[in-house]
């Protein structure tokens, strides 16, 4: 059962469609409104133009931009924008290294909205 309180708008940052197309039903599911970037300067480009953006859930591994890369773009442009990483990596290349909440992928629709609440602060 989900905990989800209160809805956010939340940019899912993905180059593989269905990995994002089955990302948005999820958050859908849980009541989230999601916005879908195949790219990360689509997703740029949206946060400049989206001020009810709360949050950014990127892939890590994406042509030309990793994970790690677009969340401080995007936090430059946006300071205090949430972002949460996910891979499918156990662990991150050597040289890459972040202390953003990461979501391991596989993951369920439980393992989302924990972390999730945690990320916007909400008790779950």
């Amino acid at each position: 059962m989900t905990t989800t309180v209160g809805q956010a708008t939340i940019l899912v940052a993905d180059d593989d469609a269905l990995i994002t197309m089955n990302t948005v039903d999820l958050l859908a599911e849980l009541g989230h409104i999601a916005i879908e970037a195949y790219s990360g300067a689509e997703a740029l480009k949206l946060l400049e133009e989206r001020a009810d953006i709360s949050v950014l859930m990127t892939d890590y591994s994406m042509p030309g931009i990793t994970g790690i890369e677009l969340a401080e773009a995007a936090q430059k442009l946006r300071p205090g924008l949430k972002v949460l990483l996910v891979t499918g990596y156990a662990e991150l290349p050597h040289n890459q290294s972040s202390d953003l909440p990461r979501l391991e992928k596989p993951y369920q629709l439980d393992e989302l909205d924990t972390i999730l609440n945690k990320l916007l602060g909400r008790e779950g």
